[in-house]
């Protein structure tokens, strides 16, 4: 019974680390990176932008039907492209985390869903999540051989 406790322990303990412990933060220099971002139809293309803490960030907005924006939340940072024409946008990517850009110019009905994602820094949550999966397996597998036994049914019957 003992066994089983400390067993559950080291399993729950586990779980614990890997959610609360802090993951390194082995974050390369700082660069100059340069995106183009075509804007049209009520779509970014590429509508993902992933970047370092600290890269001195341009994009190239290239309009290609009517006048488009883009602002990036959080940053405060906006251009706008006239129709055919390349609009220049930089900034330093200081905050990390997950930024939505959104077209700042009324461009027609669907001009609200016009939205795109800057992402500054590594996706921590996901590498938490696969430790957290990886416990949970080995939990299914390890749990069984922690819980209490019934009686077989030789012992029951005395057979």
């Amino acid at each position: 019974m003992k066994i089983r406790r400390i067993g559950l322990l080291l399993l729950a303990a586990s779980g614990l680390a890997v959610v609360f412990t802090p993951l390194p933060a082995a974050s390369p220099a700082p660069q100059a990176r340069t995106f183009r971002i075509d804007a049209g139809q009520f779509a970014y293309s590429p509508s993902t932008i992933d970047v370092n803490p600290g890269d001195r960030v341009t994009i190239q907005l290239v309009s290609t039907d009517v006048v488009h924006g883009l602002y990036v939340d959080g940053y405060g940072a906006s251009v706008e492209a006239d129709p055919g024409q390349t609009a220049t946008l930089t900034f330093v990517a200081d905050k990390a985390g997950s930024f939505r850009f959104r077209c700042n110019v009324s461009c027609g009905a669907m001009h609200p869903f016009m939205i795109g994602k800057l992402n500054v820094g590594t996706n921590n949550r996901l590498l938490r999540s696969m430790g957290l999966a990886g416990l949970a397996v080995a939990g299914i597998f390890l749990l069984p051989s922690f819980l209490p036994q019934g009686k077989s049914n030789q012992e029951r019957f005395g057979a």
